[in-house]
Parts: C-alpha cells; sequence; structure tokens
C-alpha cells in the first residue's frame, strides 16, 4: 500500500492544501469572526479592526516559532517535541499531557456550539422546535467526526479542506457587500484609535480588543501534528502554520473592517455575537435570506474545527502512546487507514461523555464557557513554553544554526502578547478590562491545576521506573531514515 509505513502513520498522505487547511479549520475562522472576535469590541469599539491587525503581529512571533520548529523537528508528538528537545524532556513531557487533554476537549467544545446555535436558530425560525433539543445535533457531529477521523488522514483533511473552503468564501463574500454598501461610510479611521469605547479610550481600549482577539487566532499549530503523515514534512510544515496565521489574521482584518465600515465605527462598541448588533443579525436585517449562509458557515466551522482538533489529539497520543508515557493502547493503528482507532474511539467517547455530562448538568452555553475557559489557558500556557523552546533549541544548536531575530527576538515578542492573553483567559483581574470568573466557569482553574498536578505525579513516577521512556519525548521518529535509508539532513542535534 502506498505510502505506508510498518507500524507507523500513513507516511506521504497529503500535501500542503491539506495540511494547511488543517490549521486554518483549527482557527475556526467563521465561527471566531461571528463569535469571538465581537468580544473585542466592547473594549475597542469601531477600533476593532486595529486590535484584530495588532493581535495578529503578535501572533505571528509565536506561529514563527512553531513553524522553525516544526521545519526542524517534524513529529507528530509537535510541541511536546519541541519543549522536549528546547528545554527538557520532562517539560516535553508535561506540555503534551496537557496539550493532549485540552486538544480533546476542543471537540466537545465545537459540538455544544453546534447544538445550540442549531437549535437556537431552528427554534426562532419555528417556535415549534423545542429550543433545548440541541443534544441530537451535536451527536450527529460526533459520528461524523468519528467516521472521517477512522477512515484516515486522507479523508478527514480533504473533509476539513473542503469545509474550510466553504466557510471562509461565504464571510468574504458577505464582507465584500458590506463594504459595498457602506459606500462614502468607508474610512481608514478604524485603523485608529478615535473609536474606542466609552471608558476604554486611546490605545488603552484598542490594547484590551486585541487580548481578547489574540485568542481567536487558537490553533494555528495544529498542522504540525500530521508531520509524519505529510509529503516533504519540513518544508510543508513551515509554510502551513505561517500560511494558516497569516492568511486567516488577514481574513479576520477584513471581515472586521468590513462589518465596522457597515454598522458604523461610533456605535460598534455595542456590537457582538448574537441579536440585532451581529453578524447574523445584520445578515437578516439587510440582506435577505444571504444570513442562511452566515448560519450554515458557522455549523460548518464548528464541525470543521472538531474535525482538525481530533487529528491533533490523536495524533499527538499517538506519539506520546508509542513511546509508553501515555497507554500503548493508544498507539494502535488500523491496518489499512493507518489511523490510530483506539486514540479516535477516546476522543469519542470523551466527546459524548463532556456534550452530554456537562451540557446537562448545567446548559449548552456554560459548559462551552467551561470548557473554553480549560482549553484557552492551557493553550495559551502552550504557545508561552514554545517560544522558550524555540529559543532554547536554537541556542543548543550553536552560533552557525541560530538567527537572533527569528529564534531569539521573535520569542520573547511571542511571550509578552501571550502572557495578557493566559491572564485574561484565565480571569485573573491583573488589567481593568479583564472580569473575574464565576461559577462554575471559574472551576476552570482547579481543573486545569489538579490535571497538571497529576501530570507531575505520572512524570515522577516515570523517571524513577522507566526513566528512558522520558527521554524519548524528544525522539524525531522521521530523523532516523529517509524513504531511500539514509539519514536525514537539516535537524539540529539534541
Amino acid at each position: 500500500m502506498h505510502g505506508e509505513t510498518s507500524g507507523g502513520l500513513r507516511r506521504d498522505a497529503i500535501g500542503l492544501r491539506e495540511v494547511l487547511f488543517q490549521s486554518v479549520t483549527a482557527m475556526a475562522p467563521a465561527a471566531a469572526v461571528a463569535a469571538s472576535i465581537p468580544s473585542g469590541a466592547a473594549f475597542a469599539g469601531g477600533s476593532l479592526p486595529l486590535a484584530v491587525l495588532i493581535a495578529l503581529v503578535a501572533c505571528l512571533f509565536t506561529a514563527s516559532c512553531v513553524a522553525e520548529l516544526a521545519r526542524e523537528l517534524p513529529a507528530a508528538g509537535s510541541v511536546a517535541t519541541y519543549a522536549a528537545r528546547g528545554l527538557h524532556p520532562a517539560v516535553g513531557f508535561l506540555v503534551g499531557w496537557g496539550y493532549v487533554f485540552v486538544e480533546m476537549l476542543v471537540p466537545p467544545l465545537l459540538l455544544l456550539q453546534l447544538g445550540f446555535t442549531a437549535a437556537g436558530t431552528l427554534h426562532g425560525e419555528w417556535s415549534s422546535y423545542p429550543a433545548g433539543l440541541w443534544w441530537p445535533w451535536a451527536l450527529a457531529g460526533a459520528v461524523v467526526i468519528a467516521v472521517t477521523g477512522y477512515l484516515g488522514v486522507r479523508a478527514s483533511a480533504r473533509f476539513g479542506t473542503a469545509l474550510g473552503i466553504f466557510e471562509i468564501v461565504v464571510l468574504l463574500v458577505f464582507a465584500d457587500l458590506l463594504i459595498g454598501k457602506a459606500g462614502s461610510a468607508n474610512t481608514l479611521s478604524v485603523f485608529g484609535t478615535s473609536h474606542t469605547a466609552d471608558g476604554y479610550a486611546g490605545f488603552g481600549g484598542v490594547f484590551a480588543g486585541s487580548v481578547y482577539t489574540v485568542l481567536a487566532f487558537a490553533g494555528f499549530e495544529a498542522a504540525a501534528p500530521l508531520a509524519e503523515e505529510t509529503r516533504d514534512p519540513r518544508r510543508t510544515m513551515h509554510r502551513a502554520v505561517l500560511g494558516a496565521a497569516l492568511g486567516i489574521g488577514l481574513f479576520y482584518v477584513i471581515t472586521t473592517y468590513a462589518m465596522t465600515v457597515y454598522y458604523g465605527p461610533d456605535r460598534f462598541a455595542k456590537f457582538g455575537a448574537s441579536g440585532a448588533a451581529s453578524w447574523e443579525g445584520v445578515a437578516r436585517a439587510s440582506f435577505g435570506l444571504f444570513w442562511v449562509l452566515v448560519f450554515l458557515a458557522v455549523i460548518n466551522s464548528t464541525i470543521a474545527n472538531a474535525n482538525a482538533c481530533a487529528n491533533v489529539s490523536t495524533r499527538t497520543a499517538f506519539a506520546l502512546a508509542r513511546i509508553r508515557v501515555l497507554p500503548g493502547l493508544l498507539a494502535t493503528l488500523h491496518p489499512w487507514h493507518r489511523s490510530p482507532v483506539a486514540g479516535i474511539a477516546a476522543q469519542t467517547v470523551v466527546a459524548v461523555g463532556a456534550v452530554l455530562g456537562l451540557g446537562f448538568a448545567y446548559d449548552p452555553m456554560t459548559a462551552f464557557l467551561l470548557l473554553a475557559t480549560v482549553i484557552v489557558t492551557v493553550v495559551v500556557g502552550v504557545y508561552i513554553v514554545v517560544n522558550l523552546a524555540c529559543a532554547g533549541h536554537f541556542l543548543r544548536a550553536g552560533r552557525a544554526a541560530i538567527k537572533p531575530v527569528r529564534h531569539l527576538l521573535f520569542p520573547l515578542l511571542g511571550i509578552a502578547a501571550f502572557v495578557p492573553a493566559l491572564l485574561t483567559a484565565a480571569g485573573l483581574p491583573v488589567f481593568d478590562f479583564v472580569t473575574a470568573l464565576t461559577a462554575p466557569v471559574s472551576y476552570a482553574g482547579p481543573v486545569v491545576g489538579v490535571w497538571m498536578a497529576a501530570g507531575v505525579a505520572v512524570l515522577l513516577l516515570l523517571i524513577w521506573r522507566h526513566p528512558e521512556r522520558i527521554a524519548q519525548t524528544a525522539r524525531v521518529h522521521l530523523d532516523q531514515y529517509d524513504p531511500g535509508g539514509h539519514r536525514q539532513e537539516g535537524t539540529v542535534p539534541g
């Protein structure tokens, strides 16, 4: 079978297009534009396009670090491998432990959004449809994701590519319509600080808006865990990570600009994720049935994002399981599709359990906010560690390999960009625009703390009984031999 490597994931199964959209869909562009980015409008107001542009520049620093490491260390372990090689194998294990945990929670997060978005819209159109009947949509999404994952990386990556193209095209067409209808109201003043919300004048409001907007960029690194299944992974991973961050960042700027000038910069502080002052609300009021396409794009985005992050969680779990720092069962591959079937089964169980358990224990929106807080807190922490790992890796490589701007300055700027985002996501009121979390969303901190404490306990046990397994977190399996049996070049020795 072409591309199969005994005991490993299917080699050379996908190319740049599929890997690029793996990161693109993990960023959930349509859902971010409609639901996430508007949260920054309460602070930046009509200057939100400037806040998004600043967030894009800030995220590109970390995306550059991930891209550099993905080129040097193409591995399914991705961020765990980067931290192991750049800092220490024990740090790599803890990064992998946390990353697998939260990436397994992303699909249920998106399935909850799928459920309450579909049910709420249907109830709004036909009052006879029960607003509380959200769970069948979530379960249907779980089945779709499980089947595409089971069929292998080609099926899931191509599925994600098709979904990603649809949502981007719909929102770009809508943005073009908005800019056209705005007419003489089009203005570059939205890239200044004159339209910020009351109480957040000047750059302070723009900064607050950009901190919330940064969180919409999470997922640009999602291409990296597919390295072992990608053609020419060193070159492809680098291009995919940077391309996704830059491309979707510009998409965010264009779409935010379009809605801001159409709706009105001076009243944009009241713009949000639902109601008349939202993307769907504007589409309903001004563009007739076009709102259906916007609604479908958001639904599409939840499925595409869940699909991409299921790929991330199962590949990262596979990488850690094959070196036996996670249960070896998670390294089980389908004999034909070469998909990590045990990991996919575990991911599906977690998704369904979290959706139904949390969704019914609270309500789907509250469950969504709780999971989102857990996920973003850990992912932003991982980004900070990966920035450190980039500097550490290239400092170890020596003077010949290091490029001071890319390998030292960019990691420092990336950390500076994500520390405020981490504090905001965790609800720590260090800034006056951060709102302290309330129960049950405030349970996110203890959940993360307990999980990471368990990871430290497992780490200590492994160091005591199997220290060689922890050392293996730094191993890049593709480094061993190329298809011709020769040692690969281009990797900095560990």
